[in-house]
């Protein structure tokens, strides 16, 4: 409830449950910011992973992402919780130029539902030194497939770091179509696409929105010696923006032209981006998930679950539950002064 409140910190949920707007949150009783570092550093994870999961999966059945042909998810990694001394497991240093340690923070890889018009964060997975973004990705998506069931999503959306041939055989084992950055990481292919595009017009030219789109399409690039594909697919998209700038990019598939075309990769491409806007700047910005609360590998853990858990709630409560009627959709900040008020006016009757 406190994050949904957007407050960021144990000493803030100690003040709301120990102010006269408590009845309105449902607190039978107050409480300190120290039973909420107990808590968190004893709390189970996986059952707020479980949660998580039977949410999203009861979001599919009620019809949720009815409007979309294509559910993906999009699998990205960030920093988060700085520190000037390491304190924890998973503190990484942080190195200036000079390759001197001036601090330390955390890294963590986060899955999110994408490319349905609703963004849907799920799960995270803190990877500390010695580990990788690349190897926290791959044990994330397979505990996500896992949870969601090998059904539920038809593609992951990656960026060039996991357009390796061991990523891309794990996702083909569970099922998913892969659309992945392609960029210097792959030299020869990169350097094919580059050249043969280069001598012909696009393949398929659209507006979307305001910008006018370019996508040249070919399915029959030759794999690198460790990938165990027949053949590569590969488009390059032009973004024509209304003041001139242009959004070039290349990206790699396992999708034929008979199951998506040019339009849709574009699209799930495109996707990638979702958890960027609306998954990390959304909880870092909103949310406080930069804010160390109590710096204990459990605790940290725990709360950029919850964190997680909120945004999905929030989400699918204000877009697809407040939908009913004439009214539009509220803007988050409409829905939190809503919460706010609402507590203040209880809090107001019981005074």
């Amino acid at each position: 409830m406190s994050r949904l409140l957007r407050e960021k910190s144990f000493l803030a949920v100690e003040t709301l449950v120990g102010s006269p707007a408590r009845p309105g949150m449902g607190v039978c009783q107050s409480f300190g910011d120290d039973t909420l570092r107990y808590l968190t550093e004893r709390l189970e994870a996986g059952r707020l992973r479980e949660t998580a999961a039977s949410i999203v999966r009861q979001a599919k059945r009620n019809k949720a992402f009815e409007g979309s042909r294509w559910i993906g998810l999009a699998l990205d990694g960030t920093g988060a919780g700085r520190s000037e001394q390491k304190k924890c497991g998973w503190c990484r240093p942080v190195r200036n130029k000079k390759d001197e340690i001036v601090g330390y923070h955390h890294k963590l890889v986060m899955v999110s539902v994408a490319g349905t018009g609703l963004t849907l964060p799920l799960d995270v997975e803190p990877y500390g030194p010695g580990d990788s973004e690349y190897s926290g990705g791959q044990r994330l998506l397979r505990r996500s497939v896992k949870a969601l069931g090998v059904r539920f999503a038809d593609y992951v959306v990656v960026d060039g770091e996991f357009a390796t041939a061991p990523f891309l055989h794990t996702a083909g084992d569970m099922g998913l179509k892969v659309v992945a950055r392609l960029k210097g990481n792959i030299p020869e292919l990169f350097e094919a696409a580059q050249w043969r595009f280069a001598s012909r017009r696009p393949d398929t030219v659209f507006r979307h929105g305001s910008d006018r789109v370019e996508i040249w399409d070919a399915d029959d690039f030759d794999p690198w010696e460790t990938l165990n594909w027949e053949t590569v697919r590969v488009i390059r998209y032009r973004q024509h923006k209304p003041d001139g700038k242009v959004v070039e990019a290349y990206w790699l598939t396992d999708f034929s032209k008979a199951q998506a075309g040019s339009k849709a990769l574009y699209a799930m491409a495109k996707s990638r981006w979702e958890i960027e806007n609306q998954g990390f700047k959304d909880a870092k910005n909103r949310y406080g998930f930069e804010h160390v609360c109590y710096h204990q590998e459990n605790s940290l853990l725990v709360n950029w679950l919850i964190t997680v858990l909120t945004l999905t709630l929030e989400r699918l409560y204000r877009i697809r539950h407040l939908h009913r009627g004439k009214h539009p959709v509220l803007e988050p900040i409409e829905l939190l002064l809503l919460f706010r008020l609402s507590l203040r006016d209880k809090a107001e009757d019981t005074s």
